[in-house]
Protein backbone atom coordinates (compact mmCIF):
# COMPACT_ATOMS: atom_id res chain seq x y z
CA UNK A 1 0.00 0.00 0.00
CA UNK A 2 1.66 3.51 -1.12
CA UNK A 3 2.17 6.10 1.38
CA UNK A 4 0.77 9.86 1.10
CA UNK A 5 2.39 13.24 1.80
CA UNK A 6 0.46 14.47 4.49
CA UNK A 7 3.35 17.55 5.30
CA UNK A 8 5.51 19.34 3.61
CA UNK A 9 7.21 20.76 6.50
CA UNK A 10 10.32 23.45 6.77
CA UNK A 11 12.61 24.00 9.24
CA UNK A 12 13.04 27.99 10.90
CA UNK A 13 13.62 30.11 13.20
CA UNK A 14 10.39 31.85 13.92
CA UNK A 15 7.20 29.73 12.40
CA UNK A 16 4.54 31.92 12.97
CA UNK A 17 6.39 34.55 10.72
CA UNK A 18 7.61 32.22 8.39
CA UNK A 19 3.95 30.77 7.99
CA UNK A 20 2.63 34.70 7.74
CA UNK A 21 4.79 34.63 4.68
CA UNK A 22 3.85 31.58 2.93
CA UNK A 23 0.24 32.66 3.96
CA UNK A 24 0.19 35.44 1.83
CA UNK A 25 2.38 34.07 -0.65
CA UNK A 26 -0.80 30.92 -0.97
CA UNK A 27 -3.41 32.68 -0.12
CA UNK A 28 -4.33 30.55 2.58
CA UNK A 29 -5.16 31.14 6.44
CA UNK A 30 -3.18 30.35 9.64
CA UNK A 31 -5.64 28.48 12.02
CA UNK A 32 -6.84 30.74 14.86
CA UNK A 33 -4.79 28.42 17.42
CA UNK A 34 -1.56 28.23 16.16
CA UNK A 35 -0.12 31.92 17.73
CA UNK A 36 3.12 33.69 17.34
CA UNK A 37 5.77 31.47 19.81
CA UNK A 38 4.30 28.16 18.59
CA UNK A 39 6.98 25.71 17.85
CA UNK A 40 4.63 24.75 15.05
CA UNK A 41 2.74 25.99 13.09
CA UNK A 42 0.81 25.16 9.20
CA UNK A 43 -1.13 26.07 6.47
CA UNK A 44 -3.41 23.82 4.83
CA UNK A 45 -3.17 23.43 0.99
CA UNK A 46 -4.85 22.23 -1.55
CA UNK A 47 -5.30 18.26 -1.50
CA UNK A 48 -5.17 18.38 2.27
CA UNK A 49 -1.83 18.72 2.15
CA UNK A 50 0.05 21.11 4.93
CA UNK A 51 2.71 23.55 4.88
CA UNK A 52 4.66 22.85 7.94
CA UNK A 53 7.18 25.37 9.84
CA UNK A 54 9.04 23.90 12.89
CA UNK A 55 11.20 26.02 14.91
CA UNK A 56 15.10 24.61 15.33
CA UNK A 57 17.91 26.54 16.42
CA UNK A 58 20.09 26.47 14.15
CA UNK A 59 20.12 28.85 10.54
CA UNK A 60 19.76 27.57 7.17
CA UNK A 61 23.51 26.77 5.91
CA UNK A 62 23.06 25.61 2.30
CA UNK A 63 20.69 25.30 -0.48
CA UNK A 64 18.00 23.63 -0.15
CA UNK A 65 17.78 19.67 -1.12
CA UNK A 66 13.70 20.29 -1.62
CA UNK A 67 11.80 23.15 -2.52
CA UNK A 68 8.47 24.59 -3.99
CA UNK A 69 7.72 25.05 -7.39
CA UNK A 70 4.86 27.66 -7.21
CA UNK A 71 2.63 28.34 -10.72
CA UNK A 72 0.63 31.56 -10.32
CA UNK A 73 -2.65 32.18 -11.99
CA UNK A 74 -1.32 36.00 -12.55
CA UNK A 75 2.22 36.34 -15.34
CA UNK A 76 4.70 34.95 -13.48
CA UNK A 77 6.86 38.21 -13.42
CA UNK A 78 3.80 40.31 -11.46
CA UNK A 79 4.05 37.24 -8.73
CA UNK A 80 7.73 37.45 -8.93
CA UNK A 81 7.24 41.39 -8.25
CA UNK A 82 4.68 40.63 -5.59
CA UNK A 83 6.46 38.07 -3.77
CA UNK A 84 9.47 40.39 -3.42
CA UNK A 85 7.00 43.07 -1.77
CA UNK A 86 6.22 40.07 0.29
CA UNK A 87 10.18 39.81 1.96
CA UNK A 88 11.01 37.31 -0.51
CA UNK A 89 14.69 38.30 -2.51
CA UNK A 90 15.68 37.08 -6.05
CA UNK A 91 18.29 34.25 -5.60
CA UNK A 92 18.62 33.25 -9.24
CA UNK A 93 16.99 35.02 -12.67
CA UNK A 94 16.16 31.79 -14.89
CA UNK A 95 13.86 33.73 -16.86
CA UNK A 96 14.69 33.86 -20.82
CA UNK A 97 13.88 36.97 -22.94
CA UNK A 98 11.43 34.56 -25.10
CA UNK A 99 9.07 34.17 -21.53
CA UNK A 100 10.37 31.01 -21.14
CA UNK A 101 12.00 30.41 -17.79
CA UNK A 102 11.40 30.81 -14.16
CA UNK A 103 12.69 32.93 -11.20
CA UNK A 104 14.27 31.39 -8.15
CA UNK A 105 13.43 33.42 -5.17
CA UNK A 106 14.15 32.92 -1.09
CA UNK A 107 11.44 33.72 1.66
CA UNK A 108 12.37 35.69 4.41
CA UNK A 109 14.89 33.01 6.28
CA UNK A 110 16.49 32.34 3.04
CA UNK A 111 14.18 28.67 2.08
CA UNK A 112 14.38 28.67 -2.38
CA UNK A 113 12.07 28.40 -4.03
CA UNK A 114 10.41 28.46 -8.16
CA UNK A 115 8.09 30.47 -9.59
CA UNK A 116 7.14 29.33 -12.80
CA UNK A 117 5.28 30.72 -15.48
CA UNK A 118 1.38 30.84 -14.96
CA UNK A 119 -0.70 28.11 -16.80
CA UNK A 120 -1.82 30.54 -19.56
CA UNK A 121 1.69 31.90 -20.05
CA UNK A 122 2.45 28.33 -20.73
CA UNK A 123 -0.53 27.84 -23.19
CA UNK A 124 0.76 30.89 -25.05
CA UNK A 125 3.90 29.46 -25.45
CA UNK A 126 3.35 25.45 -26.79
Amino acid sequence: MPSAVLHVSVDCADPYTLCQFWSQVTGKPIPDEDQPGDDEVGIELEGGIDLLFLKVPEPKTVKNRLHLCLQPDDPRDEEVGRLIGLGATLVHDRRNPDGTGWAVLADPEGNEFCVLRSAAERAATS
